[in-house]
């Protein structure tokens, strides 16, 4: 860039494009801005300007140079590619650090997302974190690293166990170099290994530490009023397997049992079936939205079941498509692929038809479908006493 462009440039001042810096602002700072520009629309920073404009230079320009190349690759998650120019202005060098719109959108700075607003940068919310990941393929929130946890928080024992089923051989044949790898190569820990989130909701010694919003808070509720009290109330946590048995457990204590008698022995049949209940269930776990922070609810009335999962549904999914069973569009794929290893889907996206076919042909009644702004909620009804 030329002097006159510069000048120019710097006369317009800070604005959605174009940030200010001097050269003494701390590293996070800087990978933040980057970040915001990469995530946003691409922008420019230029270094050794102070924001009402003057320029004060940078010292050290090629030290400086390096800095920001080491922040753009080590404090950008993916590493952001940022192109850097010098020029001098009244004897004074400044840096011209140019960053694209990210192709790998979206990027973070130590486990959180920023964006451009007007002329600063900020932090972004879980609606625009939400709608930055719907806008790329190239990354799933359900993969992102959880900063703030280690190995340490994994349970190795429960992951080995998963494995001695999965691969059908003896864990004592796997070496603990090729457990690590099988955490990478199924997105549970990245390649510094630090657990990701699926690798927190199967295998985390205790996921909602890290991920309050991953759990189902369970209500049964006398009537069919929710401004009702509930009369019995359950926070289901744990890792996904738990989080499934603690909840069908919930719906055995409340379900109307039929004893009945089959091929001489005594069978107990419930009023709703249980594998519809629990595909119910596998669901929401699987398709919820993980950047609300909002457990999935599941309230237990006199002439219903509702499950209600925390987000809209995925771009191009309908409730038309669902019922029919051609819907299969992942929001969280990583989650999806370890639940078909622990046979508790499909891979087929039917799960939604199958659950629907199974209340009709036990009860005659049908699995009502609603889809909100903000949630998906699955209305399973009760035959009356």
């Amino acid at each position: 860039m030329t002097e006159l462009e510069i000048r120019q440039i710097i006369a317009k001042g800070e604005g959605y494009h174009l940030e200010f810096k001097r050269e003494d602002e701390n590293n996070d700072d800087f990978a933040k801005t980057i970040v915001s520009f990469a995530n946003t629309d691409g922008g420019k920073i230029l270094a050794g300007v102070a924001d009402d404009g003057t320029i004060i230079g940078i010292n050290d320009v090629d030290k400086f140079m390096l800095r920001i190349d080491d922040l753009a690759l080590n404090l950008c998650k993916p590493p952001v590619t940022i192109l850097q120019e010098t020029a001098a202005i009244n004897d004074k060098n400044i840096v011209i650090i140019n960053i694209p719109k990210g192709i790998q959108r979206p990027y973070q700075c130590k486990g959180k997302f920023y964006i451009r607003s007007s002329n600063r940068c900020r932090e972004a919310t879980r609606e625009e974190i939400l709608r930055l990941f719907q806008s790329s393929e190239s990354i799933y929130y359900d993969e992102l690293s959880i900063t703030n946890a280690n190995l340490e928080n994994i349970d190795l024992e429960l992951f080995k166990s998963f494995l001695k089923d999965y691969l059908s051989q003896s864990i004592t044949e796997i070496n603990e170099q090729e457990v690590l790898s099988y955490l990478k190569n199924l997105h549970l820990v990245d390649k510094d290994l630090v657990p990701t989130i699926t690798g927190l909701l199967f295998f985390g010694k205790n996921p909602q530490y890290f991920l309050k919003e991953a759990r189902i808070v369970c209500a049964y509720i006398e009537g069919d009023d929710i401004a009702t009290a509930p009369l019995d109330k359950k926070d289901v946590n744990g890792v996904i397997s738990q989080i499934i048995g603690d909840t069908e457990r919930f719906f055995k204590i409340y379900l109307r049992e039929e004893h009945v008698i089959k091929d001489f022995e005594p069978e107990t049949k419930f009023e709703i079936p249980i594998p519809a209940l629990r595909e119910a269930v596998v669901n929401a776990l699987a398709h919820r939205d993980y950047t609300i922070s909002a457990p999935i609810r599941i309230l237990i009335f006199t002439d219903k079941i509702e499950i209600h999962s925390p987000g809209r549904l995925p771009n191009t999914v309908t409730i038309e498509s669902m019922k029919a069973g051609g819907s299969h569009v992942l929001r969280n794929p990583h989650i999806y692929n370890m639940l078909t290893k622990f046979q508790m889907v499909t891979d087929l996206g039917s799960g939604v038809r199958r659950m629907i076919k199974l209340v009709k042909d036990y009860i005659g009644l049908d699995v009502e479908l609603i889809a909100n702004d903000n949630e998906f909620v699955v209305k399973i009804p009760r035959k009356k006493k």
